[in-house]
């Protein structure tokens, strides 16, 4: 009786929707790295720390390729995460990519290992964040996304990223270390176009173990953020 109850209970948590109120939503850091630089270890550690310690931060950690040819292979680059990385170079200051860069709320740029200049900017834009309504909910295989109405447009992304690994590195500059990292992006899929208007819509739900959604501005803003409830733990027989 108390594993049946106990289903149940995962199944209505999982279930319900979780909505991000008018100017409430995690702050979205987004930190471009990679298994195959050697200066990326602390910026992982410290992604790996903001998952752990603040609820009021979606951090995102995308593997580049670009490291790719120089020694190892980094098991969890993603072509998309490169290419989501040269968007955001006019962002940057120095008007280029580099690991680890770090990007906040769409807007602002900091070495990803740099803890004070991370804590600062996150602190800075949790201060002034605004927030469409944005309700996320999941059924089964499929995610059910709510956004409102509001002033501007945006871009819908659904992503899906796991909640750590760890990896012995065996070649390239970080060759012997083995690696905790955190919250990495496995599947980032733009699945429609907001306009204003309130929009609703369901998607297959996207490959890793969690998903969040993004509302993003042409201009790279966080429109609105919020994670997508896990699936129930399935009963063991």
């Amino acid at each position: 009786m108390r594993k049946i109850g106990l289903s149940l209970v995962l199944l209505a948590v999982a279930t319900l929707p979780v909505h991000a109120a008018d100017g409430v939503r995690p702050v979205v850091i987004e930190l471009f790295t990679s298994q195959g630089c050697s200066s990326c270890p602390p910026a992982d550690q410290l992604l790996t720390e903001l998952a752990r310690t603040r609820p009021d931060v979606l951090p995102l950690a995308f593997h580049v390729t670009y490291w790719n040819n120089l020694g190892w292979r980094d098991p969890y680059s993603l072509d998309a995460a490169t290419t989501r990385q040269r968007g955001y170079t006019g962002v940057s200051g120095l008007g280029t990519i580099y690991t680890p860069q770090a990007i906040v709320d769409g807007t602002r740029d900091i070495v990803g290992s740099d803890r004070d200049g991370v804590i600062a900017a996150l602190d800075k834009a949790a201060a002034t964040a605004t927030a469409l309504p944005l309700g996320v909910t999941r059924d089964g295989d499929e995610i059910a996304i709510t956004v409102g109405s509001g002033a501007g447009a945006g871009k819908v992304l659904l992503i899906g990223y796991d909640g750590q690994h760890v990896t012995k590195v065996g070649r390239g500059e970080n060759a012997g270390a083995t690696l905790l990292e955190s919250n990495i992006v496995r599947a980032l899929e733009p699945v429609a176009d907001w306009q204003g208007a309130e929009l609703g819509l369901r998607h297959a739900a996207p490959a890793g173990e969690h998903a969040a959604v993004i509302v993003q501005a042409p201009d790279g803003r966080i429109l609105a953020a919020a994670r997508v409830p896990d699936a129930p733990a399935k009963r063991q027989s």
